[in-house]
């Protein structure tokens, strides 16, 4: 692999048929310091060694995905989200990151109240962003395409994530600027502009959208190059908004799974180079 991958990070998810330490080595093979990690693989591995590995592999822990699903009305099940959240930032901060991405939750079961779950969301950021910062970790809002809303991620937007984050400080919220999710949105350049402006894009992640969409849709996201996504106008989207920081790729996608991990992680960084860097 040649080309500049000083701001790329593997999010585990595009190679996760890897066990973290084949992850480990297959990112000091291609010279990739730097990986975003996820809960239940880490859980799995266990915490105090998923630390030491990635450590002693040097790499970086760019974000750890994901809490959120906030939206809860039963007392009983918001109570334990809270919890569930409080682990997730102690996790974070564990594993040397200071970004926990987000994932809001969708609608509960048998609501149809799109504000009411907005509101929920804030109401329990405002508990968790003060834990946050006291652990040196901030939240970040991700929002979903809209045909998430109803299932996983009741925030759709940009704007709808920015209306949240910004009623706490950019060092407890901020949001997550996903291509993906956002691509569609002809306000969502001038949304990354707002978030710039206060400190609120706490990471951003690539991944691109290709038709038709699988059946479940959840594992649709594209390789960068194949689909209807351009990669560097985001990028120069959110560069003109100050971040400088690193770049996830990140892929739910049955068919890059199926295949070799160390021959999708080596794709997926020339793609990165390829599409985003040159």
């Amino acid at each position: 692999m040649t080309g500049d991958l000083s701001r790329f990070s593997i999010n585990q998810m595009t190679v996760r048929q890897l066990s973290l330490p084949e992850l480990a080595d297959a990112c000091r093979e291609l010279g990739v310091d730097k990986v975003g990690l996820w809960r239940e693989p880490v859980q799995a591995y266990g915490l105090e060694a998923t630390a030491k590995l990635v450590r002693d592999a040097g790499l970086t822990v760019t974000t750890l995905c994901r809490g959120g699903f906030l939206t809860a009305i039963d007392p009983a099940e918001r109570t334990r989200a809270l919890d569930d959240n409080r682990r997730a930032v102690d996790e974070a901060a564990t594993l040397g990151t200071d970004v926990l991405v987000l994932v809001s939750g969708g609608l509960p079961d048998g609501s149809k109240d799109l504000r009411g779950a907005r509101e929920r969301i804030a109401d329990a950021l405002a508990e968790l962003g003060p834990y946050a910062e006291a652990h040196g970790v901030k939240l970040a809002i991700e929002p979903l395409h809209p045909m998430f809303a109803s299932d996983r991620c009741v925030v759709s937007t940009l704007a709808q994530a920015l209306d949240l984050a910004e009623r706490f400080p950019a060092r407890q919220v901020g949001v997550t600027v996903d291509t993906y999710h956002i691509w569609w949105d002809d306000q969502a350049p001038a949304q990354i502009a707002r978030a710039g402006a206060s400190g609120r894009i706490h990471t951003f992640q690539l991944a691109d959208w290709t038709t038709p969409l699988p059946e479940g849709v959840l594992n649709g996201r594209g390789q960068i190059g194949d689909g209807a996504i351009d990669m560097r106008e985001w990028k120069g989207y959110v560069e003109a908004a100050g971040y400088t920081g690193p770049i996830e790729v990140e892929l739910f996608n049955d068919g890059l799974w199926a295949r070799d991990g160390r021959e999708v992680l080596d794709e997926t960084a020339e793609r990165f180079v390829e599409h985003a860097i040159r």
